[in-house]
């Protein structure tokens, strides 16, 4: 993942920036809440590790800020804090945090985090293609509803000012839709069955008993 680190603190920082890369993550560094902000505004970072107390705008600051940011609210937040008690947690949790961890924080419970959080992006991430693709039916679903010049004879369909085409071509260009064609019962009572019928007599030609 790309995280962004937002640590006032230079050891921390740096001590923490090294454990991620070890773990294969790329990682962009903010000295600051404010400078927090305009990187994660700037880059394309899919989660955010933040101190709780830093100059400009604390970690809770931050975490509302990244909530209140539209596209982009689903990053994931994990807030890095030495303060405890329910109080700290309820603060944090309110402000649109996923996650917390203590300082000095452990290298395995850091790892642990992170790949809860990587899972949950992977799931964030299937479902924003999956409503993206349910909208962009919905939106050929709305263009398809609307009135369409049709040939009363041919039944082609007007594409333009001197374009005509088929009704199957229509739909395939302005949709992701596909035709397999068969035959309704009515077609077949009307048109098949009666040529089978003719067919057959036409085979066996006439019988026996027929006067010649």
């Amino acid at each position: 993942m790309k995280i962004l680190v937002a640590e006032d603190e230079p050891v921390s920082r740096m001590t923490l920036v090294a454990q991620l890369k070890r773990l294969g993550h790329e990682t962009v560094e903010a000295k600051d809440g404010l400078s927090a902000w305009d990187a994660f505004a700037r880059e394309s970072v899919e989660c955010v590790i933040t101190d709780w107390m830093m100059p400009g705008l604390s970690g809770p600051e931050l975490c509302r800020k990244i909530r209140a940011g539209g596209d982009r609210a689903w990053a994931y937040v994990l807030l890095l804090t030495s303060r405890e008690g329910k109080e700290s947690f309820i603060e944090g949790m309110d402000a649109g945090a996923d996650e917390f961890m203590s300082k000095p924080f452990d290298p395995q419970v850091l790892r642990a985090r992170l790949h809860v959080a990587h899972r949950l992006l992977s799931l964030e991430s299937a479902l924003r293609l999956r409503v993206a693709s349910l909208q962009k039916a919905l939106d050929e679903v709305e263009q398809l509803r609307g009135i369409l010049p049709i040939c009363m004879y041919c039944k082609k369909i007007q594409d333009g000012p001197d374009a005509w085409q088929a009704i199957e071509g229509y739909v395939s260009d302005h949709t992701e839709a596909s035709f397999s064609h068969g035959v309704c019962p009515s077609c077949y009572e009307d048109v098949l069955a009666p040529g089978l019928v003719e067919l057959r007599g036409q085979r066996t030609g006439p019988s026996s008993d027929d006067p010649a």
